[in-house]
């Protein structure tokens, strides 16, 4: 095989090897340190990790043309960024599991590019993990590039959370989170939820919210509609893109439970003669008290989720950029339609009491990608949203899994 590739050194010949090619071309002799570094460059110019081999094809680096019109106004280019600062989340815990150096670490690659530095790493306190990063304007390497401002629309830090990575040490945590989300649709009660509201909180008042960008994919993107969440309740509006957020729950389900089980309870009694007594309902049968009753389940549904609250939180000015594909059961449920349309609406402004919500719809900008039937790993994964023949579907800015998540926001916690 070896001689089969031969007749096209001059062609085919790598970096690596036409280095190899010149130290026996002038009869310089390998040591074992020179060995290893010829291997070392090679593991990571073919890794299929590396930047130049999996990441974005298209995506040029910022320039003096950026300051005349700006790369990062064109919502592709900034979708593609963000998930590529995701990548090098995920590749910062790779490198550390797989004892990569400074030499030959792979997650700079992917920051380096768009004039990005590291700022902070975020680290799980249980097992060392690193879950997440903070990713800030590097002035002095755009001014290399006579890159002398920082172009319209680039966020000054951005805050970037991985998902689950199903390798030993670090598997163990990620699970214990991905299982917490599916009892509880919440990440209140992990280590990682509190590091990352601080790591964002930090960056939003020393930047302001305006110029702070919070993005994850998969489990991570659970984290950031949280963590942006929070921050909204402070009046911190920052920058949000979410990729394969998570819609699955034993919370939302239980809610679906009961809804069916309300509608199913209701034709019951449609069909039962009228009484003269009034019914004495317990808690089961709640759902078919009088609105306006302030019981039932009905009521206790939005309580829980926080909906009946009120707060001084305008909802409509925290608007995050949702990124799903309608084959990943993992987040197929945002594009699940909300089921009131503006006749409704209009009706619960003229007709409202207490047992009816009157809160204004919550809204996210919902791009969804359909490609047929695909396999899970490639539906749910985070290479898809750089890929060259990407087409998105802007769709529906209200739904009902967006409206359960966003509208805790009128709630006072």
């Amino acid at each position: 095989m070896l001689m089969a590739n031969c007749g096209a050194v001059e062609e085919d010949m790598t970096e690596t090897e036409s280095d190899v090619v010149l130290m026996a071309a002038t009869s310089t002799p390998m040591t074992p340190k020179t060995k290893s570094m010829v291997v070392v460059k090679e593991d990571e110019a073919h890794h299929p990790d590396a930047f130049h081999v999996s990441g974005p094809r298209n995506v040029a680096s910022p320039n003096w043309r950026d300051l005349i019109s700006s790369s990062w106004k064109d919502p592709n280019y900034k979708r593609t960024v963000m998930a590529c600062f995701i990548q090098a989340a995920y590749l910062l815990e790779l490198d550390r599991q797989e004892n990569r150096n400074a030499q030959n670490a792979l997650a700079p690659k992917w920051w380096i590019p768009f004039k990005y530095k590291l700022s902070q790493m975020l680290t799980d306190e249980r097992d060392g993990s690193i879950f997440g990063a903070v990713l800030e304007w590097d002035r002095s390497a755009a001014m290399s590039d006579l890159v002398v401002i920082r172009p319209s629309g680039a966020p000054k830090a951005v805050l970037a959370l991985r998902g689950t990575i199903l390798k030993s040490l670090t598997m163990r945590r990620d699970i214990e989170d991905d299982l917490r989300f599916l009892a509880w649709e919440s990440l209140k009660g992990s280590v990682r939820f509190s590091v990352a509201l601080e790591a964002l909180q930090s960056v939003a008042k020393r930047y302001g919210s305006g110029n702070v960008c919070v993005v994850g994919h998969s489990l991570g993107a659970g984290f950031a509609l949280q963590v942006g969440k929070a921050l909204a309740k402070e009046g911190l509006f920052v920058d949000a893109h979410l990729f394969n957020p998570p819609s699955v729950s034993l919370a939302m389900s239980l809610r679906n439970i009961g809804e069916k089980a309300g509608f199913a309870w209701r034709r019951l009694m449609s069909m039962l003669p009228q009484r003269n007594e009034p019914l004495i309902l317990n808690c089961n049968e709640a759902e078919m008290a009088p609105r306006g009753s302030g019981s039932g389940f009905r009521n206790w549904v939005p309580s829980f989720y926080g909906q009946n609250q009120k707060s001084s939180v305008d909802l409509r000015k925290w608007v995050p950029h949702l990124y799903v594909n309608d084959s990943d059961y993992i987040c197929c449920h945002y594009t699940e339609q909300d089921g009131v349309n503006e006749k409704r609406e209009v009706n619960d402004k003229e007709n409202s009491s207490p047992g009816v919500s009157t809160i204004p719809q919550a809204a996210a900008k919902l791009f969804v990608m359909s490609k047929g039937k695909q396999k899970f790993l490639e539906a749910h994964g985070l290479e898809q949203w750089w890929s060259d023949n990407l087409e998105l579907q802007s769709a529906i800015h209200s739904s009902r899994l967006i409206s359960q998540q966003l509208k805790s926001l009128y709630s006072i916690k």
